[in-house]
């Protein structure tokens, strides 16, 4: 068996931004010649880990200190109890992780997964490194001196991996091709796709052909959509004149009916706007009609290539390219290294050699294809690290889109297979159901609010998939493709008691749990329900009042003559603010009687400062209640969280 590569680098992401850095830190190691394997964590057989001289991990934390859907399985792994101590003697691994310091949890995974591995006998090359979005620079500002240090303590372990040393940085020139190849088609051969299938067949056909020849790597359940909503109600439930646009969307089950649960969550793919793609079109000069199909240059799977049915250039667009809402990342400014493994099922034999091909270094994408001498020299600087913290301003701070940067950058024509590569995939949009499939049969409801900010130059901009859904007009016959899956928020049972905490659209998901115990409790007991809601003004932004106030009246299910009670925060309401943990505070007796009594907390809404303010106020209300210390409340509480009884679903 020949020699494998002797730094294997893995990344667990949830939204690419893992990804980015883990192709940053191999592009870096390549400059050094320094040979780089690198995969998602879920495409890497976990029990070959013993065998690896250096292993590098770059994670990300999501939501309250979650694990990234890539990871789960590779995490249950480490965690077997028949795994010993020694099992990763003689293993060299470094941890560097992405969060966001405003989070309770912060890079809360990357903690753990080092203390695993050194659990396991694996020796750390340096201290792991925690980006933080709250950074100037974002996570880059701690990923340069990060990975300054790996490539010296690295040089130190295993000198063989640098053999021109880790200073010397080869001069590596622009590949003439990208990573991507695209051919184009005979219009009467590929149009047979649109001909043969008609009305959501043909939607959904021409959406999962999009999706599976794009090689931005989405997830094989994600190609073509689970189902097809119709939509029959878009309503405001704010004020026009409070500066907030939250909307009450509801949809019927056209297609087939998919059975979910409440605390699940539906995924939807935005539409993009039309005339934003039309731009995009315009500005690199593409055909829109033109036929295509997609796939990575060297890959090697011929069944996989003949299968690629042909597509409109323009729905290929459309359908797997943000080009008018993310922000280019880094890559697009200085273009990723390029991987090729021919089979990933190799992995499973060691055939490392067969799974890896040379790399090859590719920077200064955007500047290469600038013919604008000034354009150019700005691209460069971006490229540099000293323009490290201008580009982070210009790009990610500005939000700038793809379409934006091109526009700011006339001269640069880049080829369409240069563009397929760096443009962010147009990714689905997650939103907490609002609705009870025992409620409300045959139906699903959204609570959504308009995403709309202010850039630091002062330019409005609007989420993508929020904005588009408030527009949708129900009388025009709107249908929307959707996936569901199982939210953080797990189905309680009749008969347990619930504290539920959901300040704003947070309130969401407890819509779909209290209509659904209020038929639960037309026949038979059921357990109460304390509800604490917050907004600004009572008349402004109260998000379904006449829902909750309806069930917390007549012995109704958040009714206190049922042991339960709804409380309301308006923090805009009176001089001194006001919000949901005062009224927790406020309640504190009866909270601590429910919780005695074995009731589960449920909290859902911003991730920002709320969810560890409410966690925060639940240890004062333990301590004060039980009489025990804050240290000892805090033990309390977390042995509630392990008890799976305290549950957050939070989002930014």
């Amino acid at each position: 068996m020949e020699e494998k590569p002797k730094l294997l680098l893995l990344y667990a992401s949830q939204t690419g931004n893992a990804m980015d850095a883990a192709e940053r830190i191999a592009r870096e190691a390549e400059r050094r010649s320094c040979p780089v394997s690198l995969y998602s964590i879920d495409q890497f057989d976990p029990s070959l880990l013993p065998s690896q001289r250096a292993v590098i991990f770059v994670v990300s934390t999501t939501g309250q200190g979650d694990t990234p859907d890539s990871m789960k399985v590779f995490w249950r792994f480490l965690l077997q109890r028949h795994l010993t101590q020694d099992w990763l003697e003689g293993v060299h691994h470094a941890v560097f992780g992405l969060g966001d310091s405003g989070y309770q949890k912060y890079n809360f995974v990357a903690k753990k997964l080092d203390k695993r591995l050194s659990g396991l006998g694996g020796t750390p090359i340096i201290e792991r490194g925690l980006g933080d979005d709250q950074h100037p620079s974002g996570y880059e500002g701690s990923l340069d001196p990060w990975m300054s240090s790996l490539w010296s303590s690295l040089n130190h372990i295993y000198p063989s991996l640098f053999p021109n040393g880790v200073d010397v940085v080869p001069d590596m020139k622009l590949m003439n091709q990208s990573k991507v190849s695209v051919t184009y088609h005979v219009n009467d051969v590929a149009s047979l796709l649109y001909s043969t299938s008609s009305g959501f067949e043909s939607r959904a056909l021409l959406i999962e052909s999009a999706r599976l020849i794009s090689p931005a790597r989405f997830p094989a359940d994600k190609s073509r959509p689970q189902c097809w909503l119709k939509m029959t109600r878009n309503c405001s439930l704010t004020q026009a004149s409070c500066g907030r646009d939250v909307r009450h969307l509801e949809f019927q089950f056209h297609s087939n009916a998919v059975g979910y649960e409440v605390g699940d969550v539906l995924e939807i793919i935005p539409s993009q706007n039309p005339d934003a793609v039309d731009a995009f079109i315009r500005r690199c000069n593409l055909d829109p009609e033109a036929f295509i199909t997609v796939q990575l240059r060297d890959s090697s799977n011929a069944a996989a290539a003949a299968s690629r049915v042909p597509i409109r250039l323009r729905t290929f667009v459309e359908s797997t390219m943000d080009v008018d809402s993310a922000s280019p990342r880094r890559y697009f400014f200085e273009a990723p290294t390029i991987y090729v493994i021919s089979d990933i099922r190799l992995l499973h034999y060691c055939n490392y050699k067969a799974a890896y091909l040379q790399l090859a270094t590719l920077p200064k994408v955007m500047s290469y294809f600038a013919t604008a001498e000034h354009e150019k020299e700005r691209l460069e600087y971006f490229a540099s690290a000293e323009g490290r913290d201008d580009l982070y301003q210009y790009n990610q701070k500005e939000r700038r889109s793809v379409l934006e940067v091109l526009e700011d950058f006339p001269s640069v024509q880049m080829p369409f297979e240069w563009l397929v590569q760096l443009t962010p995939p147009l990714k689905s949009r997650a939103f907490s159901i609002s609705s009870s499939p025992v409620a409300h049969p045959n139906e699903v409801h959204l609570t959504v609010s308009v995403v709309t900010w202010t850039t630091p130059y002062k330019r409005k901009r609007s989420g993508l998939c929020s904005k588009w859904l408030a527009a949708l007009d129900p009388q025009q016959g709107v249908f929307v493709p959707v996936w569901f899956q199982k939210g953080l928020l797990p189905v309680p049972s009749p008969s347990l008691p619930l504290i539920l905490i959901g300040p704003g659209t947070g309130c969401a998901p407890f819509r779909g749990f209290v209509a659904e115990r209020a038929v639960q409790s037309q026949h038979g007991p059921t357990a109460p329900i304390l509800f604490f809601f917050g907004c600004r003004n009572k008349e402004d932004d109260f998000l379904y009042s006449d829902f909750w106030l309806l069930h917390s009246r007549d012995g109704g299910v958040l009714s206190e003559e049922k042991g339960g009670g709804f409380y309301v925060a308006f923090s805009r309401d009176q001089p001194q603010k006001v919000y949901v943990q005062h009224k927790m505070q406020e309640h504190g007796q009866k909270i601590w009687d429910l919780l005695s009594k074995g009731a589960s907390v449920y909290v859902a809404g911003s991730s920002t400062k709320m969810p560890s303010d409410v966690m925060s106020t639940f240890e004062e209300i333990i301590s004060k209640q039980s009489g025990v210390p804050k240290e000892a409340a805090v033990r309390w509480l977390r042995a509630l969280e392990k008890a799976g009884r305290y549950h957050v679903e939070a989002w930014s």
